[in-house]
C-alpha cells in the first residue's frame, strides 16, 4: 500500500488532452471549461489518469506524412483494424506473433490502447520527427555503437538500461504510454503537487512556493521539478537531471539526454475526464532544437495503481545475464566440437 506523510492528499497524474476538429488531432490547451478548485484554491486535477489509449499513438510520424499531423479516414480504418486483431487475437498473424515472441511479455498481459486519429505524440518540429543531433551528441553516440560492437549485449547487469534494471524510466519514460502499467496518478496538497507512476517505482513532489532549483551538484534520475499555475494549467520545470543513460522515448529508451536538459511540463484540465499533457523537451547538447510531444490523457477512476514491486522482483535480470552465459556455453562447446 504506497503511504505518504498525512500532508498529501491522495489523487491522480501527469497529463494532456486536447480538444480537436478530429478525434486524436494535437490542440491548443486553450478551454473554455473551468476545472473544479480544491479547497484551497487550486485548479483541481486529482485522479488516475492512465495514459493507456495513447498506446497505438508512436511517438515520431511516419516521413512520409510530412507536416501531416492526423490520419485519413483509410490510415485511421487500418489502425481500428490493427488494433482490433490484436485485441482479439483471432488471425494468424496475430498469433504466430505471439508464438514467436522472445522478449517481452505474453499477449495477454499487454493493454491495446484505443485508436486514435492522432499521428505522431510529437507535434513540434511540424513533421512530428526527431530533431537532428548535435554534433557532439552524435559523436557520443557513434562511440557508444562502436563500444557496443566490443561487448555483447548482456556482458554485464552494466549493459543492460536502467529500465531492465528495475532503477529508473526518467520522467518522460514514465508518462508516455507504453504496453502496460500506464497508470497515473496526481494528488495534491497546499503548495504541493504529486505524480505518482505505476511503473518501476517513481513518485515526484512538486512545490509550487517559487522556491529555487538545488544547486546544479545535485542530481538524479527524475531530476528536481518546479511548478507553477498559468491560470488553470500547471507548469512544471525539471533541471538537475541525470545525463548520459536514460532517453526520451519509450521507458526511457532512445537517444541519452544530457545533463543540460530542461524539461516544461504542462497539464491543463480541459473537461471533467481530459488533461491535456504538454512536455518540451529542451536540451542544446543532444538536439538541434527544442522538440515537443501532446496528447491526452483520460480519466479513469477503475484503474487501480498496484505496487510494481520491480526491484525486489528483477528475476528478468538474472534470466537475461544466465540466458546470455547459457548461449555462450553452448557456443563454445559448438566451436570445440567442430575444431
Amino acid at each position: 500500500m504506497f503511504a505518504m506523510s498525512h500532508r498529501f492528499w491522495m489523487h491522480a497524474i501527469l497529463a494532456a488532452a486536447f480538444l480537436a476538429p478530429l478525434p486524436g488531432a494535437p490542440q491548443s490547451s486553450t478551454s473554455a471549461y473551468t476545472p473544479p478548485k480544491t479547497p484551497w484554491g487550486d485548479p483541481d486535477l486529482q485522479g488516475l489518469w492512465p495514459a493507456t489509449e495513447m498506446i497505438n499513438t508512436p511517438l515520431q510520424r511516419p516521413e512520409n506524412f510530412g507536416e501531416r499531423s492526423v490520419l485519413t479516414d483509410a490510415e485511421f480504418q487500418q489502425r481500428e483494424s490493427r488494433a482490433q486483431q490484436a485485441a482479439t487475437s483471432d488471425s494468424e498473424e496475430f498469433r504466430a506473433a505471439d508464438a514467436a515472441r522472445s522478449i517481452g511479455p505474453p499477449g495477454y498481459w499487454v493493454e491495446r490502447g484505443k485508436p486514435n486519429r492522432q499521428a505522431s505524440l510529437i507535434v513540434d518540429p511540424p513533421n512530428g520527427r526527431l530533431p537532428a543531433l548535435t554534433p557532439e551528441a552524435q559523436k557520443k553516440n557513434d562511440d557508444r555503437d562502436a563500444a557496443r560492437k566490443l561487448r555483447g549485449p548482456a556482458d554485464s547487469w552494466e549493459d543492460r538500461s536502467y529500465y531492465d534494471r528495475c532503477i529508473s524510466r526518467g520522467v518522460m519514460g514514465s508518462i508516455l504510454p507504453v504496453i502496460y502499467n500506464n497508470g497515473n496518478q496526481i494528488m495534491q496538497a497546499p503548495g504541493l503537487v504529486i505524480i505518482r507512476y505505476e511503473m518501476i517505482h517513481e513518485t515526484r513532489i512538486i512545490p509550487l512556493d517559487g522556491s529555487p532549483h538545488a544547486r546544479p551538484a545535485i542530481r538524479s534520475y527524475m531530476g528536481d521539478p518546479r511548478g507553477h499555475w498559468e491560470a488553470n494549467t500547471l507548469v512544471v520545470e525539471t533541471t538537475n537531471l541525470l545525463g548520459g543513460r536514460n532517453g526520451i522515448g519509450l521507458n526511457g529508451n532512445g537517444m541519452p539526454h544530457s545533463s543540460a536538459l530542461k524539461l516544461t511540463e504542462r497539464f491543463t484540465r480541459v473537461d471533467a475526464n481530459t488533461i491535456h499533457y504538454e512536455a518540451t523537451i529542451d536540451d542544446p547538447q543532444t538536439w538541434v532544437r527544442p522538440w515537443k510531444v501532446d496528447f491526452p490523457l483520460k480519466r479513469d477512476d477503475r484503474f487501480p495503481l498496484y505496487e510494481y514491486a520491480c526491484h525486489e522482483g528483477n528475476y528478468a535480470m538474472k534470466d537475461i545475464l544466465a540466458g546470455a552465459r547459457a548461449d555462450e556455453k553452448k557456443a563454445a562447446e559448438a566451436a570445440h566440437t567442430n575444431r
